[in-house]
């Protein structure tokens, strides 16, 4: 929605072992996504010595081309993400058209463990399929092995390097088809 108006897109199901995360399409310039976009920029500070510069426009994540989300537990913002269509960089990649990539995946320190990652991921997923994705790319850095491996066990695999960062050493390039 991003329009300023909160709508409750979902609250994902408590799993076996999994708190619950209540997951709101809130819009890239809700003061609970800024704060958190701000701690995981800290964050790529302390990682690799600077913030992500990759080109963010904030409608990007607005319907119908895309989508952000912050994720509450107890009415507290503990997590975030969201993604964006575009049309495949390189026709090469053999990527079907529309793809969704996935950006700013973030869980605070204290609220890591409990799921809320996975939760976010999956959420990110389906609505992109929902909204036509086919296939859903995400880029992350090697510094960042949590994440890596949070990717992979979801199914996520290499894909040539796309976007901003398609020539940096520290990137790593995953992706997996979702419609």
């Amino acid at each position: 929605m991003g329009d300023g108006r909160i709508r409750r897109v979902t609250a994902i199901q408590q799993n076996a072992g999994m708190a619950q995360l209540e997951i709101r399409d809130v819009g890239y310039h809700h003061p609970d996504a800024g704060r958190l976009v701000a701690e995981v920029q800290a964050e790529y500070v302390v990682r690799y010595g600077g913030p992500d510069d990759s080109p963010v426009q904030p409608g990007q994540f607005s319907a119908p081309e895309g989508l952000f989300a912050v994720g509450y537990q107890n009415q507290q913002p503990v997590a975030m993400g969201g993604w964006r269509l575009h049309e495949p960089d390189d026709p090469r990649t053999g990527w079907a058209s529309p793809v969704a990539e996935v950006k700013r995946m973030y869980v605070v320190a204290a609220a890591r463990g409990a799921g809320f990652a996975r939760q976010m991921l999956a959420f990110l997923e389906r609505t992109a399929a929902e909204h036509g994705a086919r296939w859903v790319l995400l880029e992350t850095g090697s510094r960042q092995p949590e994440a890596i491996a949070l990717y992979r066990s979801a199914g996520y695999q290499d894909v040539p390097p796309f976007g901003h960062y398609a020539e940096m050493p520290l990137s790593v390039h995953l992706g997996k088809q979702v419609g």
